[in-house]
């Protein structure tokens, strides 16, 4: 896959529905070309929007939770560069278990998939985005330490709340990295993790959510951020 010049590359880790599918469709608005990530036997539609994409979508099967998958896709992707990298992969576990009910498969589950997994996808493919590219992860709001006021979802803040204090140690090993970090708390968005309570439509979270991300481009740094451009807090 030979690096445009003239086209900007999006690099999608979580693709095949709900948020990361809206992500893909918003960027090929924008005229991107998007390499985008499914599991084995997910993302149908994923597929047949990179039938109508005009070559500027291409699909990659891996799981995040398979060091050597990720390692393999680095190695397929060689000299390519992508100005925006974005982890999106996550899951979610029953909202109601609590430290005291949850069981040690489960939690080891939601803190791979949510936290090392996402960072290990950043520390493989770094390499691979540019000084004024920007590397993304999706975050939540549920990760605030300091905003957990009301309990509830304890395993996946956890999670969320781990991955953001991982990427701030990765940030602080690269300070004097010039490109710009992001973690991003999307909203409660009606997809099948966030359920059919959730407030936001996606189309109310991820236009938005991208026009943030490239808002932020070239200014540097690690930053926390909701789909409206707000500071989250930590």
């Amino acid at each position: 896959m030979p690096n445009s010049t003239l086209e900007k590359r999006l690099l999608l880790f979580g693709a095949s529905r709900g948020l990361g599918l809206a992500i893909v469709e918003e960027y090929l608005k924008l005229g991107w070309h998007v390499v985008a990530t499914a599991r084995q036997g997910s993302g149908t539609v994923l597929h047949d929007l990179a039938g109508k994409a005009d070559g500027r979508l291409n699909i990659e099967i891996v799981d995040i939770n398979d060091p050597a998958q990720v390692t393999a896709l680095h190695g397929r992707l060689g000299p390519d560069r992508f100005d925006r990298l974005f982890v999106n992969a996550g899951v979610k576990n029953d909202d109601r278990e609590t430290i005291a009910d949850v069981s040690t498969e489960e939690f080891v589950r939601v803190m791979v998939t949510n936290a090392l997994s996402p960072m290990r996808v950043v520390e493989t493919f770094k390499d691979l985005v540019p000084p004024a590219g920007t590397i993304a992860i999706m975050s939540s709001g549920l990760g605030s330490v300091s905003n957990n006021e009301t309990g509830g979802y304890e395993v996946y803040r956890a999670s969320k709340a781990a991955l953001n204090t991982l990427m701030r140690s990765f940030a602080a090993r690269h300070h004097d990295d010039p490109r710009t970090l992001l973690l991003l708390a999307p909203g409660w968005v009606r997809t099948d993790m966030g359920g059919p309570e959730a407030q936001l439509s996606v189309s109310d979270s991820i236009p938005n959510l991208v026009k943030v991300i490239e808002a932020q481009e070239g200014k540097g740094g690690l930053q926390f951020l909701d789909y409206l451009g707000r500071a989250v807090s930590w």
